[in-house]
């Protein structure tokens, strides 16, 4: 962002300022019907009585021609109208007058089209001051609530708001501010937008009104902003000095929704520096972009900073507003001396206490000790405990309280983080430091522990020490931010994991993002320095609700990312997982837009000429991370990955997502090759081998039906051919060939105790149908579908259904089959507290065996119950890894092929893939299988060894701690070192069709040192556990290693 002329952008630089003549940005209209309309107004007002007659012709003429206010009001209201106005401000004189009490001489008129067209608002106004009660108090709120937060470029405003010259009476120093607010005309049908040369040309995207109105300077200088504002995602500023004068114009270019309550925070913003608007405009173009224009002047005797130097404060500031405009530590305590920075980290630290201030204490880990969380009644205990911890220990308005209490030690935690992160000055800024800089500059900094002794002397309840404890935690533990940088969304901070307590958190994190936006927050975890896992949306339904998911976040984003870490066992990356939280209402894939960016600030080189600054790195280490798609951000890879790669991140972008399109982006899509499927199938088969029982004999319940995808196996095994098909639950249904007696997903339950029509069942999952689309013709005498929508239905039985939904969301609990394939459905939806329901009343389970194909479908201690009563189980890490080993060679290609490469071999042509696509999926195919067949054999082993004394449920887990641990222990040994080992293990760890096209010397080459050794030492360790056991010795790895050279 050209945070041009003047300005210290980040970095400090300063260049010449621009000026502009000292003429009006804007024609202003001259109403040659003023006159006319000044004598109908003279005679509406002396009929309608209220002013005395031989005061009516003074107090009209001194509306007229001494207040000063823009013809553009005359023009735009009746007479009528007027006359209402001049009647009100006599008023308002006379209550004044007979309180003795000028100061209670408030105007407020306004006139607000119900067609939504527009409104014109009037009101007093003190220059430089932000009102804290009256209609100015809430006008430009409103406006912004009304107009601005609201708009899309087919819906939009444009404002022009003027200062009237004269004040509004001979004893009171107020004047009229008004606000003329118009729906935006475009011309219809538009013009082409765009110029030869590819730019948006600002007359075709613009209000008739705005085209009438601006100079020719106006529009050549925001075309520039115009251009640059389509080009980036943060906000562009311009600064111009106006000759002859004091006054500075501020401009700023935005893409229109990017951003809420940001013209009315501006004026809190410039108020600060004791700057006050003679004119502001607002300009919405069809193209998507917004662009504010400020005339500041600074007040008359004036005690603050010069407008030379402020106006630079300003727009660095602003762009922390456009991040946080609704920030109540700014907003709510405009005169307690807070500047925006201070602010802004008060509001930072606020989301940090209330994530880390809840810790659940000694005492809760204690009471754990004690009790048998494997027990019911015990587990519920402790977990009511431990959501009262979380809700009444620390609320956020508890932590607020605490902040605007000590406001002085907020400022001194601060300085104390400005003093690590404030960018470097450079010899051009040190000449006229900025504003910032000079309040750093004039408070005593304090060492961590000065500091941490005066909040203690100074703080004597212990609650509020470890609210501000924790912001000295946050503190200490930021090694970067894009606080200070000109450009950006929200914020964002690459966090040292340190300081969680290992009681809570007993995996320690490798590094931690906290990201905080005006309509989200956000965090991204990893356990691994190489680490993969999907974003994340958490959507609530409600304001309670809501509220829960502030609490839960962190822990809901750690417990995700830990499920990742087992189910990444055998691949390099390690587990990871991201999550945004949206308020309510707020656009989701706009949360998730910012969030990426703000992210994206923290991984791209330290500098981008007139984009992003240099900022302080303690870490000091490029960071590569490795996103991939979740709940609610599956149609957003693509533009993650494209928006990398404009942002810079050339060398990264291809890997920075997981789960692109294929056509588009050379993306392996996980459903349409049915990765997940290949690996819940090996498990299924695996079973059916140990037992020897015919597949077609069995009965299976499964939940997730017929899906929305297309599933291709490539020459893996038999089967060549393609099927329309979903993801899990579709390609269980076509890859099986049981006898499934019951199949629940969210349009309804398909039972049929016979077995259901496995013709009918392969229609559906080839048109890609739910199971409310079956024939009920093809269901035996005993078979029934019931769906979400239906009341009151009656089935074979007798038993009356009352409501479609409620049977459906229990339905799993009324079969009983062989086996359970759970291929969808909610977390948790089988708990220590309804287990019970999977037994008869003799204690018999329901299922034999089950495979947990949806993530988390089971608890951990609902999986324990079921296998003491003998079911054979394999949980959800196990069984549905393949989408992880999919995923991760996804990734490989990325980092092994230079762009040119990647889009001649990974992206379609003409909507087919090439040859090269084609065996690489075959490959991962195999891959899915092979690792998912090992991880089943050594599990089995394992049971059998200890003649089934552990749950096949805590040996997965063990295994997958087993192979993280030796990971680790791998990735810092000199193992990797030896070379002809390390290019034995490549060669066989890096799928064939990469190594023939590429060469393995030049993937060598071109793989990060840091993925190799991911990639090397979770090759070695998953194979040498797999062929050697859990038991495996010392010795067994001596052999093994021995043979990782030979070819």
């Amino acid at each position: 962002m050209p945070l041009l002329n003047g300005h210290d952008s980040g970095a400090g630089t300063e260049v010449s300022l621009q000026r502009v003549r000292n003429l009006p940005g804007y024609t202003t209209p001259i109403f040659k019907g003023k006159d006319e309309q000044r004598a109908k107004v003279k005679v509406d007002v002396t009929a309608k009585g209220f002013i005395p007659r031989e005061l009516v012709e003074n107090e009209v003429d001194w509306f007229y021609s001494q207040l000063g206010i823009d013809d553009t009001y005359f023009q735009s209201e009746s007479s009528s109208v007027i006359s209402d106005h001049i009647i009100g401000l006599f008023g308002a004189k006379i209550l004044a007058f007979t309180k003795h009490d000028f100061s209670k001489l408030v105007i407020d008129l306004e006139k607000v089209d119900k067609n939504g067209n527009g409104a014109t608002f009037i009101h007093t106004s003190l220059p430089g001051l932000t009102s804290t009660e009256g209609p100015g108090a809430t006008c430009e709120s409103r406006i912004d609530s009304l107009y601005f937060d609201k708009s899309t470029p087919s819906e939009c405003y444009r404002l022009e708001t003027y200062r009237s010259i004269g004040s509004i009476s001979a004893t009171a120093a107020k004047q009229l501010r008004c606000y003329f607010i118009t729906r935006c005309n475009f011309p219809s049908p538009p013009p082409s937008p765009t110029q030869a040369d590819g730019h948006t040309d600002i007359r075709t995207v613009s209000d008739t009104a705005f085209l009438e109105r601006a100079s020719p300077h106006t529009l050549r200088e925001y075309q520039k902003i115009m251009w640059q504002a389509e080009s980036r995602y943060g906000p562009v500023m311009e600064v111009y000095e106006v000759e002859g004068t004091r006054e500075r114009r501020l401009v700023i270019g935005y893409k229109t929704g990017g951003t809420s309550r940001f013209f009315s925070a501006l004026s809190h913003l410039y108020h600060f520096y004791q700057l006050y608007s003679s004119r502001k405009y607002v300009e919405q173009f069809s193209n998507g972009i917004t662009i504010i224009s400020l005339h500041l002047n600074p007040m008359p005797n004036s005690t603050g900073a010069p407008i030379e130097l402020s106006i630079f404060q300003v727009m660095k500031e602003a762009s922390l507003l456009y991040c946080l405009p609704d920030n109540p530590f700014f907003r709510g305590s405009v005169h307690s001396g807070h500047a925006v920075q201070e602010a802004t980290y008060a509001y930072c630290g606020w989301v940090f206490a209330q994530h880390f201030c809840n810790r659940l204490g000694p005492a809760y880990h204690h009471l754990r000790n004690i009790l048998d969380e494997s027990n019911p009644s015990h587990a519920e205990v402790l977990n009511d405990i431990k959501r009262r911890f979380r809700e009444e220990t620390f609320t956020r308005d508890s932590i607020a309280q605490v902040i605007h209490t000590h406001s002085e030690i907020i400022r001194l935690l601060y300085v104390n983080f400005a003093m690590v992160h404030y960018p470097a000055a450079d010899q051009t800024s040190r000449l006229r430091p900025t504003l910032s800089y000079q309040r750093l500059h004039t408070t005593q900094p304090l060492s961590d522990t000065e500091l941490h002794d005066k909040i203690r002397r100074a703080v004597s309840n212990k609650q509020d020490l470890q609210v501000l404890e924790s912001f000295l935690i946050f503190n200490k533990h930021v090694l970067k931010t894009n606080f200070y940088q000109p450009t950006k969304v929200a914020l964002s901070f690459r966090l040292a994991p340190s300081f969680l307590p290992q009681g809570e958190y007993p995996t320690p994190l490798f590094g931690m993002f906290l990201v905080i936006g005006n309509e989200f927050r956000g965090f991204h975890i990893r356990f691994r320095d190489v680490a993969r896992g999907g974003i994340r949306i958490v959507m609530s339904r409600n304001e309670e609700n809501y509220m829960i998911n502030k609490r839960m976040l962190f822990d809901e984003n750690y417990g995700l990312a830990a499920t990742q870490s087992l189910k990444n066992k055998d691949i390099p990356e390690g587990g990871a997982k991201g999550t945004i939280l949206p308020s309510l209402g707020a656009p989701p894939r706009r949360c998730f837009e910012k969030y990426i960016d703000a992210i994206i600030d923290l991984l791209i080189p330290n500098h981008s000429s007139g984009i992003k600054e240099r900022h302080v790195d303690l870490y000091g280490k490029e960071e590569w991370l490795f996103f991939g798609p979740d709940e609610g951000t599956a149609d957003m890879m693509d533009w993650a990955a494209l928006h990398a790669r404009d942002r810079g991140a050339e060398t990264w972008w291809k890997t920075f997502t997981t789960g692109k399109s294929a056509e588009l982006l050379g993306g392996v899509p996980h459903d349409t090759y049915g990765m997940t499927s290949l690996s819940i199938r090996q498990y299924v088969l695996g079973i059916y081998k140990q037992f020897a029982m015919k597949e077609t004999d069995i009965t299976k319940v499964q939940t997730g039906g017929p899906g929305i995808c297309v599933f291709t196996l490539w020459g893996f095994s038999s089967l060549t051919q393609d099927f329309a098909d979903g993801d899990l639950g579709s390609n269980e249904i076509l890859l099986s060939s049981d006898k499934t007696v019951a199949i629940i997903d969210g349009s309804g339950v398909l039972a049929d105790p016979v077995g259901i029509n496995r013709k009918e069942l392969v229609r559906l999952a080839k048109l890609r149908l739910p199971v409310s689309h079956f024939d009920k013709t093809k269901l035996s005498k005993d078979g029934y579908l019931v769906k979400v929508e239906e009341q009151d239905v009656k089935l074979p039985s007798g038993e009356v259904v009352l409501d479609g939904n409620d049977f459906r969301n229990g339905a799993h609990f009324r079969f009983k089959a062989d086996l359970f394939v759970p291929c969808g459905g909610r977390p948790e939806a089988v708990n220590i507290s309804n287990v019970a329901a999977l037994t008869d009343t003799e204690g018999k389970p329901h299922f034999k065996y089950i495979v947990e194909g949806a993530n988390l479908f089971f608890t951990q201690q609902a999986r324990l119950h079921l296998e003491k009563r003998r079911v054979v189980m394999f949980k959800d890490s196990s069984a549905n890894k393949g989408g992880v080993t999919s995923s991760s060679l996804e990734v490989l290609a990325g980092l092994a092929l230079t762009t040119q490469e990647y889009l001649d071999l990974m992206v379609f042509k003409d909507g087919k893939p090439s040859d090269f696509y084609r065996n690489y999926v075959k490959d991962i195919q195999a891959k899915i299988a092979e690792n998912a067949a090992a991880e089943f054999h050594c599990i089995w082993q394992e049971h059998s060894r200890l003649q089934g004394a552990k749950p096949r449920t805590q040996i997965s887990d063990e295994l997958s701690i087993m192979l993280n641990e030796l990971h680790t222990k791998l990735e810092h040994s000199d193992l990797f070192e030896d070379a002809p080992s390390r290019k034995g293990v490549m060669r066989r760890a890096i799928p064939t069709t990469l190594v023939k096209q590429v060469g393995l010397d030049t993937l060598l080459e071109r793989l990060p040192e840091p993925y190799q050794r991911a990639l090397f030492s979770s090759w070695v360790s998953s194979h040498f556990i797999y062929k050697y056991g859990v038991n495996s010795s010392t010795i067994d790895f001596f052999h093994f290693a021995r043979d990782l050279s030979r070819e």
